[in-house]
């Protein structure tokens, strides 16, 4: 659960169940500071000079407020759509793509009018009938630690759950699940993790949920059966990688249960980064140990115009056929959507 160090409530939040809950959890702790504001200026009530210091800020912000804009944007080739619960995220992972994305916006917002949000939603899957419409719930995000202030995940499950046509996927660091764990999913639900190694985890990835405790809340949500996936990611290829992710993947087959024979969906996704990222990861983690010699990577042009820094083709070869082979050897019913 995301405690924060401030809570900006923008003009009519507290008149909200949404606002309202957040400012009775918050209201008695000395250590949050309570911010009301009639303006859209946020970024006055942040403390900070510069990128490095209003990010650790932003980190520690929570933003309450209307979601203004209900136009869903695409989510392809994962969902069709974006579904905005929330926006940000606590964590501060050193690699993550919300450094670029979010710039210097990097508080937690949270969205009061969620059936307006998913009124939408619903329209959104009328138009497309007879197909079925994806959603996914953490973008530009992760949904799990404001569940206690929103209860927007279970209220969204639930949502879907009636909807003959929809679907709805979210991945998480945290596992702080235990409030889904009785609602009324209807198997239209997909709950993924993001994992890595704990070496990759303990390094760059502060302030989330340990790799074991992850793979604890997927085993919670799978005996309540939703569909699970892992995403494992960004794969880094440092001494001994074959080994790390070889125990990461055997943990999490030993750690589900044994007459757990769903389908799990893992995706794998290799470290890459842009030089925009590499310049605002360092302005934010000045003292990072993130891989980025741009000499000892591949450049290459991606589908939006700009180039990213990937690993050579040999080393994605070698990573791809190694999760290929032991994701199977393990879960041999699984499905593997991609390795990149």
């Amino acid at each position: 659960m995301f405690i924060p160090k401030r809570v900006i409530f923008e003009k009519g939040s507290l008149d909200t169940e949404i606002g309202k809950n957040i400012y009775n959890r918050l209201k008695d702790n000395k250590n949050v500071e309570i911010i009301n504001t009639s303006s859209n200026k946020i970024k006055t009530h942040i403390p900070g000079d510069n990128l490095f210091e209003q990010y650790r800020s932003g980190k520690q912000t929570l933003v309450v407020g209307e979601r203004k804009s209900l136009k869903f944007q695409t989510c392809k080739p994962s969902a069709n759509y974006q579904l905005p619960l929330v926006s940000g995220c606590m964590g501060s992972c050193e690699y993550c793509y919300l450094n670029t994305q979010l710039g210097d916006k990097p508080f937690v917002r949270v969205f009061t009018n969620i059936d307006d949000i998913l009124d939408k939603a619903k329209q959104y899957i009328d138009e497309r009938l007879p197909q079925i419409t994806i959603f996914e719930g953490a973008a530009t995000s992760d949904p799990i630690p404001l569940e206690p202030y929103t209860n927007a995940l279970k209220k969204t499950i639930e949502f879907i759950g009636k909807e003959e046509k929809g679907r709805f996927r979210f991945v998480t660091k945290y596992n702080d699940v235990d409030t889904l764990l009785d609602a009324n999913h209807n198997n239209q639900t997909e709950i993924r993790f993001s994992i890595n190694t704990p070496r990759i985890i303990n390094t760059y990835e502060h302030h989330t949920a340990s790799s074991d405790t992850r793979i604890e809340a997927a085993v919670k949500v799978a005996k309540a059966g939703y569909k699970i996936g892992f995403i494992i990611a960004p794969v880094f290829l440092y001494n001994n990688w074959q080994k790390e992710y070889k125990d990461l993947i055997e943990s999490i087959k030993y750690k589900l249960p044994n007459e757990f024979n769903e389908q799990v969906i893992f995706e794998v996704i290799s470290h890459r980064y842009t030089t925009k990222a590499k310049n605002r990861i360092l302005e934010i983690f000045p003292e990072t140990t993130l891989p980025m010699k741009d000499e000892d990577r591949k450049f290459k042009y991606g589908q939006f115009g700009y180039g990213k820094y990937i690993y050579s083709k040999e080393q994605l070869s070698e990573m791809k056929e190694f999760f290929h082979l032991h994701i199977k050897d393990y879960f041999p019913n699984s499905i593997i959507k991609y390795v990149i």
